[in-house]
Protein backbone atom coordinates (compact mmCIF):
# COMPACT_ATOMS: atom_id res chain seq x y z
CA UNK A 1 0.00 0.00 0.00
CA UNK A 2 2.68 2.57 0.93
CA UNK A 3 4.64 1.80 -2.30
CA UNK A 4 2.31 2.21 -4.35
CA UNK A 5 1.14 5.40 -2.56
CA UNK A 6 4.91 6.26 -2.88
CA UNK A 7 4.51 5.61 -7.02
CA UNK A 8 1.57 8.13 -7.43
CA UNK A 9 3.48 10.29 -5.37
CA UNK A 10 6.42 10.07 -7.68
CA UNK A 11 4.51 10.02 -10.87
CA UNK A 12 2.49 12.85 -9.67
CA UNK A 13 5.52 14.91 -9.15
CA UNK A 14 7.31 14.01 -12.62
CA UNK A 15 3.89 15.42 -14.02
CA UNK A 16 4.23 18.61 -12.44
CA UNK A 17 7.96 18.77 -13.73
CA UNK A 18 6.81 18.21 -16.75
CA UNK A 19 4.01 20.68 -16.63
CA UNK A 20 6.42 23.32 -15.44
CA UNK A 21 8.97 22.86 -17.96
CA UNK A 22 6.27 23.41 -20.81
CA UNK A 23 5.04 26.47 -18.52
CA UNK A 24 8.59 27.73 -18.73
CA UNK A 25 9.45 27.17 -22.24
CA UNK A 26 5.74 28.73 -23.51
CA UNK A 27 6.51 31.61 -21.45
CA UNK A 28 10.25 31.86 -22.53
CA UNK A 29 9.14 31.40 -26.33
CA UNK A 30 6.55 34.30 -25.61
CA UNK A 31 9.19 36.29 -24.32
CA UNK A 32 10.84 36.04 -26.97
CA UNK A 33 8.63 36.63 -29.54
CA UNK A 34 7.77 39.65 -27.33
CA UNK A 35 11.02 40.93 -27.98
CA UNK A 36 11.71 40.16 -31.41
CA UNK A 37 8.38 41.94 -32.15
CA UNK A 38 9.52 45.30 -30.31
CA UNK A 39 12.48 44.99 -32.25
CA UNK A 40 10.86 45.16 -35.60
CA UNK A 41 8.73 48.01 -34.70
CA UNK A 42 11.56 50.06 -33.55
CA UNK A 43 13.55 49.24 -36.61
CA UNK A 44 10.53 50.38 -38.97
CA UNK A 45 9.51 53.22 -36.59
CA UNK A 46 13.65 54.47 -36.85
CA UNK A 47 13.57 53.67 -40.73
CA UNK A 48 10.38 55.54 -40.80
CA UNK A 49 11.61 58.88 -38.69
CA UNK A 50 14.97 58.78 -40.52
CA UNK A 51 13.23 59.16 -43.99
CA UNK A 52 10.78 61.93 -42.40
CA UNK A 53 13.98 63.79 -41.35
CA UNK A 54 15.47 63.51 -44.50
CA UNK A 55 12.36 64.39 -46.70
CA UNK A 56 11.67 67.34 -44.18
CA UNK A 57 15.26 68.66 -44.79
CA UNK A 58 15.15 68.33 -48.67
CA UNK A 59 11.68 70.55 -48.08
CA UNK A 60 13.50 72.74 -46.17
CA UNK A 61 16.51 73.22 -48.91
CA UNK A 62 14.73 72.84 -51.74
CA UNK A 63 12.48 75.86 -50.15
CA UNK A 64 15.22 78.67 -49.08
CA UNK A 65 17.06 77.81 -52.59
CA UNK A 66 14.26 79.08 -54.25
CA UNK A 67 14.10 82.12 -52.22
CA UNK A 68 15.80 83.18 -48.78
CA UNK A 69 14.62 83.92 -45.81
CA UNK A 70 16.09 87.35 -46.04
CA UNK A 71 14.11 87.70 -49.56
CA UNK A 72 10.94 86.53 -47.98
CA UNK A 73 11.09 88.74 -44.60
CA UNK A 74 11.96 91.64 -47.42
CA UNK A 75 8.77 90.38 -49.68
CA UNK A 76 6.58 90.48 -46.53
CA UNK A 77 7.82 94.07 -45.51
CA UNK A 78 7.51 95.51 -48.44
CA UNK A 79 3.85 94.84 -48.74
CA UNK A 80 1.80 98.16 -48.49
CA UNK A 81 -0.18 96.65 -46.33
CA UNK A 82 3.09 96.12 -44.11
CA UNK A 83 2.99 97.58 -40.86
CA UNK A 84 5.12 98.36 -37.73
CA UNK A 85 4.34 96.31 -34.78
CA UNK A 86 4.51 99.94 -32.58
CA UNK A 87 1.38 100.57 -34.39
CA UNK A 88 -0.65 97.41 -33.29
CA UNK A 89 -2.48 97.24 -30.81
CA UNK A 90 -1.04 96.40 -27.73
CA UNK A 91 -4.82 94.64 -27.21
CA UNK A 92 -4.42 92.58 -29.93
CA UNK A 93 -0.49 91.60 -29.41
CA UNK A 94 -1.63 90.63 -25.69
CA UNK A 95 -4.41 88.62 -27.20
CA UNK A 96 -2.29 86.74 -29.91
CA UNK A 97 0.96 85.85 -27.74
CA UNK A 98 -1.48 84.43 -25.18
CA UNK A 99 -4.09 82.63 -26.88
CA UNK A 100 -1.19 81.45 -30.11
CA UNK A 101 1.83 80.93 -28.08
CA UNK A 102 2.10 82.40 -24.33
CA UNK A 103 5.99 81.18 -24.02
CA UNK A 104 6.92 83.40 -27.24
CA UNK A 105 9.32 85.06 -25.27
CA UNK A 106 11.08 82.26 -23.70
CA UNK A 107 11.64 79.63 -25.84
CA UNK A 108 14.00 79.62 -28.93
CA UNK A 109 11.39 78.88 -31.81
CA UNK A 110 10.25 75.09 -30.51
CA UNK A 111 8.01 74.88 -27.40
CA UNK A 112 9.27 71.74 -26.13
CA UNK A 113 5.76 71.45 -23.35
CA UNK A 114 3.42 72.42 -25.86
CA UNK A 115 5.02 70.14 -28.73
CA UNK A 116 5.23 66.97 -25.91
CA UNK A 117 1.63 67.67 -25.00
CA UNK A 118 0.99 67.75 -28.76
CA UNK A 119 2.35 64.37 -29.27
CA UNK A 120 0.43 62.64 -26.55
CA UNK A 121 -2.96 64.01 -27.63
CA UNK A 122 -2.36 62.63 -31.05
CA UNK A 123 -0.56 59.72 -30.13
CA UNK A 124 -3.97 58.78 -27.62
CA UNK A 125 -6.33 59.63 -30.47
CA UNK A 126 -4.76 58.03 -33.03
CA UNK A 127 -4.56 61.11 -35.63
CA UNK A 128 -3.08 64.76 -35.90
CA UNK A 129 -5.48 66.64 -33.85
CA UNK A 130 -2.59 69.45 -31.83
CA UNK A 131 0.03 70.53 -33.60
CA UNK A 132 1.65 72.53 -30.39
CA UNK A 133 3.31 74.81 -33.08
CA UNK A 134 4.64 78.27 -31.83
CA UNK A 135 4.39 81.65 -33.46
CA UNK A 136 7.68 81.48 -35.25
CA UNK A 137 6.81 78.07 -36.80
CA UNK A 138 3.59 79.32 -37.74
CA UNK A 139 5.41 82.24 -39.52
CA UNK A 140 7.88 79.68 -41.06
CA UNK A 141 4.67 77.86 -41.97
CA UNK A 142 3.45 80.84 -44.01
CA UNK A 143 6.41 82.07 -45.63
CA UNK A 144 7.40 79.00 -47.16
CA UNK A 145 4.79 75.98 -46.50
CA UNK A 146 1.24 74.19 -47.32
CA UNK A 147 -0.65 73.11 -44.62
CA UNK A 148 -1.05 69.66 -45.12
CA UNK A 149 -0.10 67.94 -41.50
CA UNK A 150 2.96 65.77 -43.16
CA UNK A 151 5.66 65.24 -40.32
CA UNK A 152 8.71 66.01 -43.01
CA UNK A 153 6.66 69.58 -43.53
CA UNK A 154 7.09 70.38 -39.62
CA UNK A 155 10.39 69.26 -39.88
CA UNK A 156 10.72 71.90 -42.66
CA UNK A 157 9.42 73.82 -40.70
CA UNK A 158 11.34 73.58 -37.51
CA UNK A 159 14.34 74.42 -39.40
CA UNK A 160 13.50 77.47 -40.86
CA UNK A 161 11.32 78.04 -37.34
CA UNK A 162 15.47 77.92 -35.59
CA UNK A 163 16.69 80.10 -38.43
CA UNK A 164 14.73 82.93 -38.04
CA UNK A 165 15.35 82.96 -34.28
CA UNK A 166 18.65 83.05 -34.86
CA UNK A 167 18.47 85.85 -37.30
CA UNK A 168 15.66 87.74 -35.54
CA UNK A 169 14.80 89.12 -32.83
CA UNK A 170 11.02 88.30 -31.40
CA UNK A 171 10.00 91.56 -31.75
CA UNK A 172 10.84 91.16 -35.64
CA UNK A 173 9.22 87.48 -35.55
CA UNK A 174 6.17 89.16 -33.87
CA UNK A 175 5.80 92.04 -36.57
CA UNK A 176 5.94 89.83 -39.20
CA UNK A 177 3.72 87.27 -38.20
CA UNK A 178 1.17 90.05 -37.28
CA UNK A 179 1.34 90.95 -40.91
CA UNK A 180 1.06 87.75 -42.96
CA UNK A 181 -1.57 85.65 -41.06
CA UNK A 182 -4.72 84.72 -42.23
CA UNK A 183 -8.02 86.61 -40.57
CA UNK A 184 -10.73 84.95 -42.97
CA UNK A 185 -12.80 87.18 -45.79
CA UNK A 186 -9.74 87.36 -47.79
CA UNK A 187 -7.85 89.77 -44.84
CA UNK A 188 -3.88 88.99 -45.26
CA UNK A 189 -2.41 91.08 -41.83
CA UNK A 190 -3.61 92.75 -38.62
CA UNK A 191 -4.52 96.18 -41.05
CA UNK A 192 -6.38 94.55 -43.55
CA UNK A 193 -8.43 92.78 -40.91
CA UNK A 194 -8.88 95.72 -38.44
CA UNK A 195 -10.13 98.08 -41.65
CA UNK A 196 -12.04 95.55 -43.25
CA UNK A 197 -13.68 94.28 -40.24
CA UNK A 198 -14.13 97.31 -37.51
CA UNK A 199 -13.21 100.15 -39.93
CA UNK A 200 -9.92 100.99 -37.87
CA UNK A 201 -6.54 101.35 -38.23
CA UNK A 202 -4.55 98.03 -36.09
CA UNK A 203 -3.82 100.59 -33.01
CA UNK A 204 -7.26 101.69 -32.22
CA UNK A 205 -8.27 98.47 -31.56
CA UNK A 206 -10.28 98.14 -28.80
CA UNK A 207 -9.81 94.98 -26.34
CA UNK A 208 -13.07 93.62 -27.47
CA UNK A 209 -12.17 93.87 -31.03
CA UNK A 210 -8.77 92.65 -30.33
CA UNK A 211 -10.08 89.46 -28.64
CA UNK A 212 -12.60 88.77 -31.43
CA UNK A 213 -9.44 89.09 -34.35
CA UNK A 214 -6.87 87.33 -32.22
CA UNK A 215 -9.11 83.85 -32.05
CA UNK A 216 -9.50 84.05 -36.25
CA UNK A 217 -6.42 82.59 -37.09
CA UNK A 218 -6.29 79.21 -35.06
CA UNK A 219 -9.18 78.24 -38.19
CA UNK A 220 -10.31 81.11 -40.33
CA UNK A 221 -12.36 79.59 -42.54
CA UNK A 222 -14.96 78.21 -39.27
CA UNK A 223 -14.81 81.15 -37.48
CA UNK A 224 -16.97 84.43 -39.01
CA UNK A 225 -16.83 87.86 -36.86
CA UNK A 226 -19.34 89.15 -39.26
CA UNK A 227 -21.94 86.73 -37.77
CA UNK A 228 -20.33 86.07 -34.68
CA UNK A 229 -22.16 82.63 -34.31
CA UNK A 230 -21.99 80.09 -31.84
CA UNK A 231 -18.01 78.31 -32.71
CA UNK A 232 -17.02 82.15 -33.11
CA UNK A 233 -18.42 82.80 -29.93
CA UNK A 234 -16.62 79.79 -27.61
CA UNK A 235 -13.09 80.60 -29.38
CA UNK A 236 -13.29 84.06 -28.25
CA UNK A 237 -14.31 83.17 -24.81
CA UNK A 238 -11.27 80.64 -24.88
CA UNK A 239 -8.74 83.59 -26.03
CA UNK A 240 -10.46 85.62 -22.98
CA UNK A 241 -9.50 82.70 -20.47
CA UNK A 242 -6.59 82.43 -21.81
CA UNK A 243 -5.52 86.09 -21.51
CA UNK A 244 -6.89 86.12 -17.65
CA UNK A 245 -4.84 82.75 -17.07
CA UNK A 246 -1.64 84.33 -18.39
CA UNK A 247 -2.31 87.71 -16.61
CA UNK A 248 -3.02 89.82 -19.45
CA UNK A 249 -6.20 91.15 -18.14
CA UNK A 250 -8.21 90.12 -14.88
CA UNK A 251 -11.40 88.45 -14.70
CA UNK A 252 -13.36 91.56 -13.79
CA UNK A 253 -12.05 93.40 -16.89
CA UNK A 254 -13.37 90.13 -19.32
CA UNK A 255 -16.44 90.16 -17.57
CA UNK A 256 -17.19 94.07 -18.71
CA UNK A 257 -17.14 92.37 -22.63
CA UNK A 258 -20.21 90.23 -22.19
CA UNK A 259 -18.27 87.05 -23.38
CA UNK A 260 -18.04 85.53 -19.95
CA UNK A 261 -20.99 83.61 -18.28
CA UNK A 262 -20.78 85.52 -15.10
CA UNK A 263 -22.81 82.32 -13.26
Amino acid sequence: MQQTVKKEVRSNKRKKNITCEMKNSISKSFTYLFWVVLLVIAIFFFIRTATTISDGISLYKIAVDEKSISSKVKEITSDKDYINLSKISGYFLSAIVSVEDHRFFYHHGIDFIATTRALITNFINGKTISGGSTITQQLAKNMYFSFDKKYSRKIAELIVALRLEQEYSKEQILELYCNIIYFGNGYYGIRQAANGYFNVPPDQLTLEQAVILAGIPKAPSIYNIKSMDERTMERTKIVLYSMIKNGYISYENALKLNFLSTE
